[in-house]
């Protein structure tokens, strides 16, 4: 028995030649989008290697300080640990709300244009 095909979708979308995307990598609008992304993310991974680092610095060459005893069992290289935890998850989370409010909209906008949308 033969396979039978897709039905047509109600969306039909253009596919791009080679030279519409060296043309969209080279547009204003796709520089701007590569900018924003630059300027958020770049900045973001630089401070959050050299917190990183800060704390296995820390770790190996300060024994004596992080040992030190905050509260109870609680010393200064578990709450560094900690907040090493709760860095990545606000780093991941404010990403997430620039790429929505500034690089998404601009991205659809691109993607629109090139599958031939409005």
């Amino acid at each position: 028995m033969a396979a039978e095909a897709p039905p047509p979708s109600k969306e039909q979308h253009k596919l791009p030649s080679p030279e519409e995307f060296t043309e969209v990598q080279e547009s204003a609008e796709f520089g701007e989008l590569r900018r924003s992304y630059r300027s958020f993310a770049f900045p973001l991974t630089v401070a959050f290697i050299a917190w990183y680092l800060l704390y296995v610095l820390l770790s190996n060459y300060a024994g004596g300080f992080m040992g030190t005893k905050l509260f109870g069992n609680i010393n200064v290289a578990l709450v560094f640990g900690v907040l090493q935890f709760l860095t990545t998850f606000l780093i991941a989370w404010w990403y997430s709300r620039h790429a929505a409010a500034e690089l998404d909209p601009k991205a659809e906008a691109i993607k629109t244009r090139m599958e031939g949308g409005a």
